[in-house]
């Protein structure tokens, strides 16, 4: 589990528009991921 402070591992992720993103896409920016479940999923 990271830490406050922890540098965050590598990854890929699709976005909601569909596109893949990177974590190094945004390196020297401040990033704040959100995740939520999608509309009418359970969770």
């Amino acid at each position: 589990m990271l830490k406050p402070g922890d540098k965050a591992h590598a990854f890929r992720l699709q976005s909601d528009e569909d596109k893949t993103v990177a974590l190094k896409d945004y390196k020297g920016k401040q990033v704040l991921l959100f995740f939520f479940p999608k509309a009418n999923t359970s969770g």
